[in-house]
C-alpha cells in the first residue's frame, strides 16, 4: 500500500537530541531509501499479478473488490497501536522486525487457491505492511533530520521506483512464465538480504527529555485538518484504484493480452516516481496551492484520456498522467498538515493520515462493485471527479503558499 507516513510523532524537539548514528548522512540517506525501495518492490509485486489471481480463481469485479477489502481492513486493525509500538521500541527494532515479515507475508499469497484464503492471507499483508510503514516513515523523518536537508521526498522517490522495478520484475517473470511462488520467494530473499546488509546504518534514539502529555486515544480531526484529509483521500483512492486495478483495466478495456497487462501500472508508476524526485522543484516554483490545484487537474485529464479512448496509446498517456498527477499530493499534504500550528506535527499527521488512509479500505472494492453494475470504464470515471475534488478543495485552505 502507498507509504502511510502515520507515527512520526516519534521524533520530538532538536534539543532533545534523539538520533544515535554511527555512520554518515549519506550512508543513512542510502539505507533508508534502500528499505523504502524494497518495500515498493514487495507491494508491486503482489500488485502486478493481480490479474493472474483474478482469472486463476475465477472472480468478477464485485468478488475481486470485495477480497480487495482485507489488504486495508488488514492496515486499519493496526493504524491505532502501530505508532505506539514503534514509540516504545524505536523505528529502528521495528523495522528490522517488519520488512522481513512483510516480505514472507508476500509469499503466503502465493499459497491462495480460493478467495478466502487469498482475503485472510491479505491482512496479514496488510497487518505487517502497516507495522512497516509506520516504522520505516518514522525513519525516514530522523534520516531527514539527520542528513539536514528536505529529502523526504526522494524517500517516496525510492519506494516508487521499487514499486516500478517489482512491476517490471513482474512482467519479465510473467512472460517467462515462472510461477508465482517462486516469484514471491525471490522478491522476499532479495528484501531479507536488504535488512541483513542495510540495518546498522538505521537511526536509534535517545528517549526525549521532555514529558509527553497524555491525549485521548482518538480525537477528530478539525478545521484545515478534515479539508486536507479529504485530499489525501481523493488522492488515496486514486492510487489505490491503479494499485489494484490498473492492470485488469489494460486488459479487460484495453485488450492487451495477460502478459502484458502491466505495462498500464508500470506507466503510472514511472511517472509517479518521477514526479516525486521532481516535486522538490516543482513546489519552489509554484508553490504547495497552485501545485496542488495542478495535480488535481492532471489527475481529471489523465483519467478523462484513458476512459474515452481506451486504446493503447492514450491509455498509457492519460496512466502517465495520472501518474504525475498524485506523485506530491500526499507529501505535500501531510508537509501542509505538520507545520499546523495549532496541532502538533505527529497528531496532525496522525488525524489526516487516518482519514486519507479509508480511500484505501473503500476505493479500489468501490470501484468492482460499479464495474460489476456498469462497466469498469465507468468506475473509472469516478476517480476523474475526485482530481477535481482537490482542485476545489485546496481552493478553501488559506494560509499556504
Amino acid at each position: 500500500m502507498e507509504e502511510s507516513t502515520q507515527g512520526q510523532e516519534i521524533l520530538s524537539k532538536q534539543e532533545d537530541k534523539p538520533v544515535l548514528a554511527q555512520s554518515s548522512p549519506k550512508q543513512v540517506r542510502f539505507a533508508i531509501s534502500a528499505f523504502y525501495f524494497m518495500q515498493g518492490v514487495c507491494f508491486a509485486s503482489w500488485a502486478s499479478r493481480i490479474p493472474t489471481f483474478k482469472a486463476s480463481m475465477g472472480l468478477n469485479d464485485a468478488e475481486l473488490g470485495s477480497i480487495l477489502f482485507a489488504l486495508p481492513a488488514g492496515q486499519i486493525i493496526t493504524m491505532f497501536f502501530s505508532a505506539k509500538l514503534t514509540t516504545h521500541f524505536g523505528s529502528k527494532k521495528m523495522l528490522v522486525a517488519t520488512a522481513p515479515l512483510y516480505a514472507i507475508a508476500l509469499t503466503f499469497l502465493a499459497l491462495a487457491t480460493t478467495g478466502w484464503q487469498l482475503a485472510a492471507f491479505l491482512v496479514l499483508f496488510g497487518i505487517t505492511g502497516n507495522l512497516c510503514n509506520i516504522a520505516l516513515n518514522t525513519q525516514g523523518v530522523a534520516g531527514e533530520n539527520y542528513y539536514g536537508k528536505p529529502i523526504m521526498s526522494s524517500f517516496h522517490g525510492a519506494w516508487s521506483i521499487g514499486n516500478l522495478t517489482g512491476a517490471l520484475i513482474a512482467l519479465g517473470l510473467v512472460n517467462l512464465k515462472l510461477g508465482m511462488y517462486t516469484h514471491f520467494w525471490i522478491i522476499a530473499l532479495i528484501s531479507l538480504s536488504n535488512v541483513a546488509l542495510n540495518w546498522k546504518k538505521l537511526l536509534s534514539y535517545n528517549k526525549p527529555n521532555t514529558v509527553v502529555e497524555k491525549t485521548k486515544f482518538f480525537t477528530m480531526p478539525q478545521g484545515i485538518l478534515v479539508l486536507l484529509g479529504v485530499i489525501a483521500f481523493c488522492s488515496m483512492a486514486t492510487e489505490g484504484t491503479m494499485f489494484d486495478w490498473s492492470a485488469i483495466y489494460f486488459e479487460d478495456v484495453v485488450k492487451l493480452p495477460h502478459n502484458k497487462a502491466i505495462i498500464g501500472y508500470a506507466s503510472f508508476m514511472f511517472m509517479m516516481a518521477s514526479g516525486r524526485f521532481l516535486g522538490v522543484f516543482l513546489i519552489g516554483k509554484f508553490g504547495r496551492k497552485n501545485l496542488l490545484q495542478i495535480s488535481g487537474t492532471i489527475i481529471s485529464i489523465g483519467m478523462a484520456l484513458a476512459v474515452i479512448f481506451p486504446n493503447l496509446i492514450v491509455a498509457i498517456f492519460g496512466f502517465m498522467l495520472i501518474g504525475l498527477g498524485v506523485s506530491s499530493i500526499v507529501p505535500m499534504v501531510y508537509s501542509i498538515a505538520g507545520n499546523n500550528k495549532k496541532v502538533p506535527a505527529g497528531k496532525a499527521i496522525t488525524m489526516v493520515s487516518s482519514i486519507g488512509y479509508f480511500a484505501f479500505l473503500f476505493g479500489p472494492p468501490l470501484i468492482g462493485y460499479v464495474s460489476q453494475l456498469s462497466s469498469l470504464r465507468y468506475s473509472f470515471g469516478i476517480i476523474s471527479v475526485f482530481g477535481l475534488l482537490i482542485t476545489f478543495l485546496i481552493t478553501k485552505i488559506k494560509g499556504i503558499n
